[in-house]
């Protein structure tokens, strides 16, 4: 889509000089180097820095939609729990919390449920400066026992629930371009007019992609992304399911099998942006290949189901009982808001099918619920 939001020249100064000299020196950096510079930076990178969720920000997820997401997954994780045979401890945690909404949601929800809040300890893998400090606000009253770290590794150990909700897609991607019979980088270097602008990099060695693509027969210029970081995070996943029972859903927009495309964009103040424009001022993220995330979990030994669209599985979870519930209590305003945010969350023309789920679980326990028929 077309960029609709241009960022002010002030909005991006210190990043952009800091990735020009770089660039100076040593010549071109990659598409993976130059996102996760723009979004990881520890000091001016877009979520250290940021409070880029809500109304005031740059974009809206579905927790901020409805209360009714957070509530249905505190459901999932709950009868997951009981799947793992009710333990003693259990770890409940979040990949990339936002302001703490869903996690918020999904806890007051688990209050009506018997043992489960004695028995979970809430981590949140959060690096985010601002976010940590909304996610300590929104979740003050929770009366759960909550701890904050910087990676998956650092999680408490013991049986653990994973919640991810749009954190795939805003770990950086390589992009390959097939020019002239070859794979090469996709690089960021410095434009005529002393912006930045896309260029090729020099060819890769990279064997196995390239027969494909010439089985594929794909056009000149193909752009395919591939996302190591997600790899690493199941990896990462796989690991802890090792030594407990583990079970996590990752809800992302993206797409079921792997394609070429270009699917790199950037949001400002709920309109699109010029990726390249203002880094570490803009949201840069890219569609999530499911396909390769399901690859990529199996061959680490995990147990994947689906994908599934983001609406099937609420309704599978009892979206419409749930609002019905709520609407039974609520002022005439309330639900309309209640029913216009459900109804966003399940839409085929909104989030109900861009938006898809994802569930793994380690090797001994049953399908999670709503992904029985799905493997």
């Amino acid at each position: 889509m077309a960029p609709t939001h241009r960022p002010t020249s002030t909005e991006s100064t210190l990043l952009s000089v800091r990735l020009k000299a770089q660039i100076a020196r040593t010549g071109p950096i990659s598409v993976e180097h130059f996102m996760d510079v723009c979004m990881a930076d520890a000091t001016a990178g877009y979520y250290p820095s940021k409070q880029p969720i809500g109304a005031g920000g740059d974009f809206i997820t579905a927790p901020e939609v409805s209360q009714v997401f957070g509530e249905l997954l505190g459901l999932w994780a709950y009868a997951v729990w009981q799947s793992m045979g009710s333990p003693e401890r259990v770890v409940l945690a979040e990949l990339g919390p936002g302001r703490g909404t869903l996690m918020a949601d999904a806890l007051r929800g688990l209050r009506r449920l018997p043992g489960f809040l004695e028995s979970a300890t809430v981590a949140l893998v959060e690096t985010s400066r601002p976010l940590r400090r909304a996610q300590e606000e929104a979740l003050s009253d929770s009366g759960a026992e909550i701890s904050w770290h910087a990676r998956i590794e650092d999680l408490p150990p013991g049986p653990a629930i994973v919640l991810a909700n749009e954190f795939i897609d805003a770990l950086p991607i390589r992009q390959l371009v097939w020019r002239n019979g070859q794979w090469r980088e996709r690089c960021v270097r410095i434009g005529a007019d002393g912006g930045f602008a896309f260029c090729d990099g020099p060819p890769l060695a990279v064997e196995s992609l390239r027969r494909n693509a010439e089985l594929q027969q794909l056009p000149d210029g193909s752009i395919l992304e591939i996302r190591p970081a997600a790899n690493a995070v199941i990896a990462a996943l796989a690991a802890r399911a090792e030594d407990a029972p583990l079970a996590a859903l990752l809800i992302d927009y993206g797409h079921e099998a792997t394609a070429c495309g270009d699917t790199l964009q950037a949001v400002s103040r709920h309109e699109f942006a010029d990726p390249l424009e203002a880094p570490g001022n803009v949201d840069l993220t890219a569609h999530v290949d499911f396909g390769a995330l399901k690859d990529a979990a199996e061959a680490n030994g995990l147990l994947a189901y689906g994908p599934k669209t983001q609406g099937a599985l609420l309704l599978e979870l009892g979206l419409e009982a749930r609002l019905e519930r709520l609407c039974a209590n609520a002022s005439e305003d309330e639900r309309e808001a209640l029913v216009s945010g459900t109804r966003r969350l399940v839409d085929p023309a909104s989030m109900g099918v861009i938006f898809k789920a994802l569930a793994l679980t380690s090797r001994d326990l049953a399908p999670p619920p709503a992904f029985g028929d799905s493997t």
